[in-house]
């Protein structure tokens, strides 16, 4: 593909995701109910950036689109099945996205949250990774502790089931009744360093006999991409 086709393609794909913005009403809208930030909207828009596969579909079932039409302009705008009832689909699980993000504090992790919107997941990329949707949850990230890996605004998915630390990953945690996306590790000592990725933050250790201070929410699995 040539220079200017590259340019013509991404100027289309930055106006069919403008015609998703307004089919749900405008950006905001359109931000809200996929999970990702207005600024990376924008950049897909001008053509600055381009999404990833799992950025199109999201983008898509918002807007109850084709997926093949966003991606590359060919056949209808309009997809009828995407707009479905979660009963009458049975291809995607629907995970709820939660108006909490990590570093914010509450009495329990989701009390009183409510939910902005759903995010789908086909089934297969679910059970291929051992994940059951009853046990899943999706928050979004604040902060710029976790850059490049996790960027403020972010949305993560998060493994409920998966509360205790079973190796390094990363985890939402609650300390002092606030929420957190890091990378935990256990020390030979069985203290656990709570990691961030960017290295302008230190990091920190629990010590054993504090353990009880930390609680693991749960893992997370997805942040754009799978992360297991």
């Amino acid at each position: 593909m040539s220079e200017s086709e590259i340019e013509k393609y991404a100027k289309g794909l930055g106006e069919r995701i403008r015609a998703c913005a307004n089919a749900v009403g405008n950006g905001e809208e359109l931000s809200r109910r996929t999970g990702i930030p207005r600024s990376t909207l924008e950049s897909y828009l001008t053509g600055d950036s381009e999404p990833k596969a799992s950025r199109l579909v999201a983008i898509a079932l918002a807007a109850q689109a084709s997926v093949g039409w966003l991606a590359t302009g060919e056949g209808d705008m309009t997809q009828p099945q995407l707009g479905h009832s979660e009963d009458q689909d049975d291809s995607y699980a629907y995970i709820p996205l939660y108006d909490a993000r990590v570093s914010q504090g509450h009495g329990a992790w989701n009390d009183g949250v409510k939910i902005l919107t759903k995010l789908a997941f086909t089934k297969y990329s679910l059970r291929r990774k051992g994940l059951n949707p009853a046990e899943l949850a999706a928050v979004r990230v604040d902060g710029d502790s976790n850059e490049p890996i996790l960027s403020d605004g972010d949305t993560v998915m998060v493994d409920l089931s998966r509360n205790v630390l079973q190796g390094e990953a990363f985890y939402v945690i609650r300390i002092d009744d606030l929420l957190y996306a890091k990378r935990l590790q256990r020390e030979f000592d069985g203290s656990i360093m709570v990691i961030s990725a960017n290295p302008a933050y230190k990091m920190i250790t629990v010590p054993q006999d504090r353990l009880e201070s930390l609680q693991i929410i749960g893992r997370v699995v997805w942040a754009g991409g799978w992360m297991i």
